[in-house]
């Protein structure tokens, strides 16, 4: 028999990991640029323009600092 609620989890998608720029550092939340323009308030700790992982509101790690390229579709 299949367990139903974890075919019911496997149809919500997992939240994306983006990259982005620290732009504000608070007590606990720091503002992250997006590339695309958008910011977004995480949890955790990272230094003031410091490139960082972030995915679901938290922040996964230090990002490399390497050339962005946006290509338009």
């Amino acid at each position: 028999m299949h367990n139903l609620y974890e075919q019911f989890r496997q149809l919500i998608p997992a939240p994306p990991l983006q990259a982005g720029t620290v732009i504000d550092v608070g007590s606990a939340l720091v503002t992250v640029a997006l590339p695309g323009g958008g910011r977004i308030k995480a949890r955790g700790s990272a230094a003031l323009g410091q490139k960082v992982f972030v995915r679901d509101d938290a922040i996964e790690g230090i990002a490399p600092s390497l050339t962005l390229e946006i290509i338009e579709i």
